[in-house]
């Protein structure tokens, strides 16, 4: 029986990895643990429970005002001895997380393995964002099979001289995710705290709000809470809802500037599934989230990405995604522009999604047997 370790520490990742987890765990040929950094600890596990998975070990690493340096060090060598005591035949990671640099470079240094779940996505600027393109640019040197989610992604890797032969395009998991969510949204009530009842279930607008980048800190969300003061004097007809990160670099502006907002409703991260279901009931999706930009087209919403690049150009050349920057200005340009032009609205909610058809997780599992036959 050949032994896999699935390595991860954010609530996207969580995300993400859940189906393709519970996929892998249906193959009587692996067994399968789980080990977690805790880099998301109290949205991570959220995400966890929806998927009905218990990490196997949780490395508990984050600390209060952490830096990127002290938390690569300190996941580096926890991962390094959670891999000499499992001697796993390989190790799956997703993304451009600290956690997957950290667990790409602790496999190489134990020669395993490494498969690299949503891979080849760049912008081709190490800043930007920061500091998630160089993680995923060294995992892709240090991996050994590399699932990417798109022939965009593919074209990326193999411009870096990746072998075509372990390149995959699979789509992307967070579709798989986002169809099992969907359906238990559908089979049982789910609350959305903080949010009443009757504007999930008026016809009233809904823009849903999520910032966490780190290049935002400072004087980008600064800008973004402008924006979304002004849209809310401007449309008071519509509700935003904004679930806050737990970040302090993010918290602090946004209570200083939105709170008190009639309009403006600022809740606590949501669980995955009263997500789920404040995507499908809005209008249009604000946010510089990387996964949002993959989910919110999946369920017909227009996205505006507070990002001057992107690593997922399939969406904005698919006419799913906007790019407005945090920048005040084209916020709430773009903003007013979706509410008060119903054919843009129209053109862009009805786009086609360039991420996948929800198999991506078997496409992944497929090209795993392939490796482990050779």
């Amino acid at each position: 029986m050949r032994k896999i370790s699935v390595i991860f520490g954010t609530r996207p990742e969580a995300i993400k990895l859940g189906p393709l987890i519970l996929k892998l765990k249906g193959c009587a040929e692996y067994d399968v643990g789980v080990c977690v950094t805790g880099q998301h600890n109290e949205m991570l596990y959220q995400v966890l429970e929806v998927f009905d998975i218990v990490p196997d070990r949780d490395l508990e690493l984050m600390r209060p005002e952490q830096t990127l340096t002290s938390l690569t060090c300190c996941a580096v060598e926890g991962l390094n001895e959670h891999i000499q005591e499992q001697q796993p035949d390989i190790v799956f990671v997703q993304g451009d997380t600290t956690t997957v640099f950290a667990a790409a470079l602790a496999s190489f240094y134990n020669r395993i393995p490494v498969a690299h779940v949503e891979a080849g996505l760049r912008t081709w600027n190490k800043f930007s964002p920061y500091p998630e393109e160089i993680n995923r640019v060294f995992a892709t040197r240090l991996a050994d099979l590399h699932f990417a989610p798109t022939e965009t992604s593919r074209k990326n890797l193999l411009r870096e001289n990746v072998e075509p032969e372990r390149i995959f395009v699979t789509g992307n998991t967070v579709i798989d995710a986002l169809h099992m969510a969907v359906r238990k949204v559908s089979e049982r009530h789910v609350e959305i705290p903080g949010v009443p009842e009757e504007i999930l279930r008026s016809n009233c607008r809904i823009v849903a709000i999520t910032g966490h980048r780190r290049e935002n800190f400072g004087e980008g969300f600064r800008n973004i809470c402008r924006a979304i003061r002004k849209l809310a004097e401007r449309f008071g007809d519509t509700s935003f809802i904004y679930p806050v990160h737990l970040n302090p670099n993010v918290q602090r502006p946004v209570y200083k500037m939105l709170d008190g907002l009639e309009n403006v409703r600022l809740i606590r991260p949501l669980g995955y599934l009263p997500f789920v279901r404040l995507l499908d009931s809005s209008t249009i999706v604000l946010t510089d989230s990387g996964g949002v930009q993959e989910e919110a087209p999946s369920l017909g919403k227009p996205v505006l990405v507070m990002r001057d690049t992107t690593e997922r150009p399939e969406a904005v050349d698919a006419g799913t995604v906007r790019l407005v920057g945090a920048d005040a200005d084209a916020i709430v340009e773009g903003v007013s522009e979706l509410i008060t032009n119903k054919d843009l609205y129209e053109s862009m909610a009805n786009a086609v999604n360039p991420y996948g058809d929800g198999r991506a997780c078997e496409r992944i599992v497929e090209a795993l047997r392939s490796f482990f036959a050779k």
